[in-house]
């Protein structure tokens, strides 16, 4: 997969792509990746739901190094996570990328396109 050159820079020191949610992959700069990492080790192993969702992210990460020419390899178990087929599509969110399928990103992006308004109304209850 061929990383946006706009991204590259923040990725030149180290990356780490790992199960994401949604049916996606998350990739991120390996600082950041650290600080995610050290939070999900703090969580108490004795609730299900923590020790699922550090499984979740740390069992399948790995690091990701990108050529000269921008490129990274994505392992076949992540892309079968995914169910990456032919096209994938990159999102830039605030701390990490998210690499989707292609024909999966545009399905979701629709429904989350037509709820926005509910979307909108239940994170304003949230303070945002």
């Amino acid at each position: 997969m061929a990383v946006p050159a706009k991204f590259r820079n923040q990725l030149a020191k180290g990356a780490v792509v790992t199960k994401g949610l949604d049916d996606c992959l998350f990739l991120y700069p390996k600082a950041e990746w650290q600080k995610l990492a050290d939070k999900l080790a703090a969580l108490p192993i004795s609730k299900a739901n923590t020790r699922a969702f550090a499984r979740l992210m740390l069992a399948g990460a790995m690091e990701a190094e990108i050529d000269n020419q921008g490129r990274m390899l994505i392992p076949e178990y992540l892309r079968q996570y995914a169910g990456m087929k032919k096209k994938v599509v990159v999102t830039g969110l605030y701390n990490r990328l998210e690499i989707w399928d292609e024909i999966k990103w545009n399905k979701y992006k629709q429904g989350t396109e037509t709820k926005s308004g509910d979307i909108a109304e239940a994170l304003g209850e949230l303070g945002v």
